[in-house]
This record gives structure tokens, sequence and C-alpha cells, in this order.
């Protein structure tokens, strides 16, 4: 009698039929590495709680779509069109996130396809591995502070496309003009270049020699955003 209260009102008498302890372990287990996998994220990352919570619960989501799919071949290419649309997300995320949400949804692919011990497995090894790329330094941060973004204050009568060209030949090794504003009523123009230093102790020489040249007024100097969230 329990197990027809969870039987499907589309089920054929030929289709298999989880049984209700079957489930609660499935989900059970898809909870608890769930929330292994958050807590490891968690680890020494930036991080908001509306997405640790998600990274908690995806893996249990994932386990109960799989488990009724059930070997239905249409509704799993269906479930596969449907996961796709994840990839519309309307805030780009980090290459770690995108790594977590895949791990997630692994640990839920797992579970719902019943290979509890692989599941466990699979979650303790991608979480160490996880843990110690995490604390691995691939001198990323070495490199990251050769490139900056800077803006550049000039008055209008200035030709801004080939003034600083021979200061960045010096003191860059590349720059780029991303854009050009202009400010104060018309009277002056701002110029925004990505570069990237050739020596970071020589930034101040650098804009000692743009001041010269752009009349002593407003220079910012800031790290370039796109090297951190970049894929």
């Amino acid at each position: 009698m329990l197990e027809n209260t969870f039987r499907s009102l589309f089920s054929s008498d030929t289709a298999s039929v989880i049984s209700l302890s079957d489930f609660l372990l499935c989900l059970g287990f898809s909870l608890w590495l769930g929330l292994i996998m958050a807590f490891v994220y968690m680890f020494r990352t930036r991080y908001t709680k509306s997405f640790v919570i998600t990274l908690a619960l995806l893996p249990a989501v994932v386990c109960i779509v799989i488990m009724l799919v059930n070997g239905n071949v249409g509704t799993g290419v269906a479930v596969a069109g449907t996961f796709s649309l994840v990839r519309f997300r309307s805030v780009p995320g980090t290459a770690k996130e995108i790594c977590a949400l895949f791990l997630a949804m692994g640990i839920g692919l797992i579970t719902g396809m019943g290979f509890l011990a692989y599941a466990v497995l699979f979650t303790f090894i991608m979480c160490a591995v996880f843990l110690l790329y995490n604390a691995i330094d691939f001198n990323a941060s070495k490199n990251a502070s050769r490139y900056k973004t800077i803006t550049i204050t000039i008055p209008e009568d200035l030709n801004y496309s080939d003034i600083f060209d021979d200061i960045f030949k010096e003191y860059t090794k590349e720059a780029n003009l991303l854009h050009v504003k202009t400010t104060n009523m018309g009277s002056m123009f701002k110029i925004t270049y990505d570069i990237t230093l050739r020596d970071e102790k020589k930034e101040k020489e650098m804009i000692d020699k743009i001041r010269c040249r752009n009349g002593n007024l407003e220079i910012v100097v800031s790290k370039q955003a796109t090297t951190v969230n970049e894929l």
C-alpha cells in the first residue's frame, strides 16, 4: 500500500518503482555529500550565502531528477536540455564557482544512479584535490600586479592618440586604449588604457613622466578587474 502511494500516475506496469527506503537513502547521501562539498568550498574562498546553499542542495536536486528518469530515454533528453539552461545565468561566475557547480552535479548524478559508495569516494577525492589546488601557489599573484588599468585626464588641445606612446613603450610591455570620455563640459578628456608593466617598481617613475605630459592633471591607476574573473 505504501509503495503504491509513491507510484507515478503515469507509470506502466512494466516500469520499475523506486522504494521509499532507497529514495530516502539516496536523498540523504546526496544532501550529506553536498554539505561536505559546500564546507570544502568555503575554505579560504570568498563566497556568498546563497551560492553555498545552492551548492549544498544541488546534488540532491540532480539525484532526484536522475532517479525519476529511471531509464526513460525521452525524459533523459528533456532533463539534459533543462540542465543546459543553467548556462544562461544573469550574473557571470568565476572559474572556481563553475567548477564547484559541476562537481556538485557530478555527485548528484552518481547518487541518482545508486552508486553510493562511488559517490562518497568521488566526493572525498575531489574535495581533497580541490583543497590541494587551492593551497598551491601557481604564481598567479606574482604576475597579477603587472596588469594595470590607468585613466589619464588631459586638456582638450592635446592629441590623445599618440601622446603617451613613447612613455608606454619605455615602461610597459603592452598598452591598449580602452575608451575616451569627455569631462568638465568638454574641456578635458579622460582616456583609459589597459597596460602590462615591465617592472612594477618603476610605476611611480612612469606616472611622474605622465604628469609632466598632461599638466599634472588627475591620473588613476588600478588593478585590471578582468584578471580576477576571467576563465
